[in-house]
């Protein structure tokens, strides 16, 4: 059975695009026949990150208006058999996709891939609120480990109450096990805590995410620590029982002498 499961973020900058795209390179490469949609509408991103942006003719907003074929709109991501992309228009606005065609899309692709995936415009207006109405299956929510993801999250979630949607499910972000240990940074069962959501995965601050999108490569083709956190968090949406490493959790002080890095001290300047 097919799952149509959208990823949202309370704010821009958390990452959201990025696991959207190795998610779903991650399903791919193990075998599902998955398809990325970009409903980011005026500010696509997902034909960069899959290496597609210089085949792109047709558009989401496009096939909805009846301009193309679903087979014309839909591109194949060369370095990754069975992934495909549905792009966002760059040029127009939310208003520009009505809610009712939206949902026959994402219908249709239902019959034809394992996975649809819908990558989902950050913030709280019309762009989510179409994806919200389409009838997804399932919401990712993605939070990095601060206060104002925190709140901007904790406000999304509660936008999608409002919907009768299902409570979305959990991923935290760019967490440093150094700064949850410090007691800087909250941990990710924290927010987990506080939000009332259910934790999908975590994936650990990592420079090779950087690096990877510098030298336009997906994190699934790079041996690191976050690119196995997407993997693990790609088998639980298979069903597949992974544990979540407790990133951060204390440990004997001679343990943490020999083996981790120490927080480096941010001392004030007092005429600031």
């Amino acid at each position: 059975m097919s799952k149509c499961i959208a990823l949202a973020s309370g704010k821009g900058g958390v990452g959201k695009s990025v696991i959207t795209a190795n998610l779903a390179a991650a399903l791919a490469l193990n075998g599902s026949r998955v398809v990325v949609v970009d409903a980011d509408i005026g500010l696509r991103s997902q034909d960069a990150l899959l290496s597609l942006e210089n085949r792109v003719v047709y558009d989401l907003v496009a096939l909805a208006k009846g301009e193309c074929t679903l087979d014309q709109a839909l591109l194949a991501c060369e370095s990754v058999p069975s992934l495909h992309l549905l792009p966002a228009a760059q040029f127009d606005r939310a208003k520009a996709l009505r809610p009712d065609r939206f949902s026959d899309i994402l219908h249709t692709l239902r019959a034809r891939y394992d996975f649809v995936f819908v990558d989902c415009p950050a913030g709280l207006e019309r762009g989510l609120r179409n994806v919200l109405n389409a009838g997804v299956d399932e919401t990712v929510l993605v939070v990095t480990p601060d206060d104002i993801a925190l709140r901007s999250a904790e406000r999304t979630a509660q936008v999608m109450d409002a919907k009768k949607a299902a409570r979305p499910l959990l991923v935290v972000n760019r967490l440093d096990p150094v700064l949850v240990r410090s007691g800087e940074m909250m941990s990710a069962q924290t927010l987990a805590q506080v939000l009332d959501l259910q934790l999908l995965g975590v994936i650990p601050e990592d420079p090779v995410v950087y690096r990877s999108l510098l030298q336009h490569r997906l994190l699934v083709s790079c041996d690191c620590d976050a690119r196995n956190a997407i993997v693990r968090i790609a088998a639980r949406l298979q069903g597949r029982t992974v544990r979540i490493p407790a990133f951060g959790v204390s440990r004997s002080r001679l343990f943490r002498h020999l083996f981790f890095r120490t927080v480096k001290e941010v001392p004030p300047i007092d005429n600031l």
